[in-house]
């Protein structure tokens, strides 16, 4: 299979093949610059423009941009798909987090990153005790709707911990829950759910009341009536399918609605890990990915997805890279703590668009052996980019717009646009 290219900015010196046999670096790409410096337009477009082989999942705050390029992207054999978290009515494919729940340690792993995709939680210090509980209580719940329904949906998980009352005080607590689980362990007394409520029970009424509250919170923020009536419906995405067969996954969100932020990220949380499985259940590819599967995060740093920086280490050998929009390396360290290095460091490709923070400008002027200042005043149209083995580049950006593709595409857009006009 034929691999794509990338252009970071011009001249024939910024084009570079994303052949990684070849190479020798994986395709992972940091792309940061401040709100509006071009980084969707020259970046996101671009690599939309060049994309013929790989699967994409691309997010994207602007609806027009999926208006625009499903076209391209159908002429050129893509299945395209479009998961609209901004309007989750409107949405044509369905994302319920418990369709990809197969094992015990897929209800584990679900229920962590719900909780920790919590708003609150980068602005909490907060000890992480209070997590656990929190997991094991949604860990018991997610379990318990499945053993009472294979084909549960998360909704049916909403509906039982909506159900849960604390009764009365005791050394425990004891709730209206309790009669089903001991059900459960009648058959089963090592089921998941029964130890996860097991640990539960054994929290003081007030520190259990508050475990069920907090996650209450989490639950409500990230799971609206929206995102529910989603949920119910049949047809869900498959991520194997995506690694399958040449694909495009269009997953819209809103700039102007930050909660999103958190159902999106867990959407890749579990996104990445199913692909993981896939390819790990693929000896005959040498447990790869049968096709190359780039996802490109916009405002990446917004909110956390659990593990990231884990998979990121072994996403070359898998056949997956990821495109991370941020705006500052100061805003991924305060969603990412110590991780952001980790992240940093297996991106073997990094795009700078200018930035006023002052903790991205030093860590530039280092790495590029100028002062802070030239890094704070860098023109406009400037970039600068960074591949691992190679000088850093200082280059014009990217114009787009001379683009002969893309000037087909836009033309193509308005035109589609006029005639929606005057059809009404």
């Amino acid at each position: 299979m034929k691999a794509d290219r990338i252009i970071l900015g011009e001249g024939k010196n910024c084009i570079f093949d994303l052949d990684t046999e070849k190479n020798q670096l994986n395709n992972n790409l940091i792309v940061c610059g401040s709100s509006g410096s071009g980084k969707t337009m020259s970046i996101t477009e671009m690599k939309l423009l060049e994309t013929f082989n790989s699967s994409l999942i691309v997010t994207l705050s602007k609806r027009r941009l999926i208006d625009k390029y499903t076209p391209l992207f159908k002429s050129r054999g893509y299945k395209v798909l479009d998961l609209n978290f901004t309007n989750p009515e409107k949405s044509l494919i369905s994302y319920d987090p418990l369709h990809y729940v197969k094992s015990k340690l897929d209800i584990i792993y679900l229920a962590e990153s719900i909780v920790k995709a919590d708003p609150q939680k980068k602005l909490s210090y907060a000890d992480p005790y209070w997590d656990q509980c929190a997991t094991s209580l949604l860990t018991a719940e997610i379990a318990l709707a499945l053993e009472m329904n294979k084909k549960a949906t998360f909704n049916d998980v909403i509906k039982i911990h909506n159900k849960l009352e604390f009764v009365e005080e005791d050394e425990g607590i004891t709730t209206t829950l309790d009669k089903i689980f001991e059900k459960v362990a009648e058959c089963d007394p090592l089921n998941v759910a029964v130890t996860s409520w097991k640990t539960f029970r054994k929290l003081p009424r007030k520190t259990a009341g508050c475990v069920y509250s907090t996650l209450n919170t989490t639950l409500d923020t990230i799971f609206t009536p929206e995102i529910r009536r989603m949920i119910a419906r049949h047809y869900k995405i498959d991520f194997q399918n995506i690694a399958d067969e040449k694909t495009l996954l269009f997953v819209s969100t809103s700039a102007v609605n930050p909660s999103l932020h958190y159902f999106v990220n867990n959407f890749y949380a579990q996104a990445i890990k199913s692909l993981f499985e896939y390819a790990e259940n693929r000896p005959d590819l040498d447990y790869k990915l049968p096709r190359e599967t780039h996802i490109i995060c916009d405002d990446f740093a917004m909110s956390k997805i659990l593990n990231f920086s884990e998979y990121i280490s072994i996403f070359r050998e898998k056949n997956i890279s990821v495109t991370l929009l941020i705006q500052s390396e100061a805003q991924l360290k305060s969603i990412y703590g110590d991780d952001a290095e980790i992240i940093k460091d297996n991106c073997d490709s990094y795009v700078f668009f200018g930035s006023n923070n002052l903790m991205t400008a030093r860590n530039i002027s280092e790495k590029l052996n100028v002062s802070v200042e030239k890094i704070l005043y860098m023109p406009l149209e400037k970039v600068i980019i960074f591949r691992r083995g190679h000088k850093p580049i200082i280059s014009e950006r990217y114009d787009i717009t001379k683009n002969e593709l893309y000037k087909e595409v836009t033309a193509a857009h308005k035109k589609f646009l006029k005639s929606k006009q005057i059809v009404k």
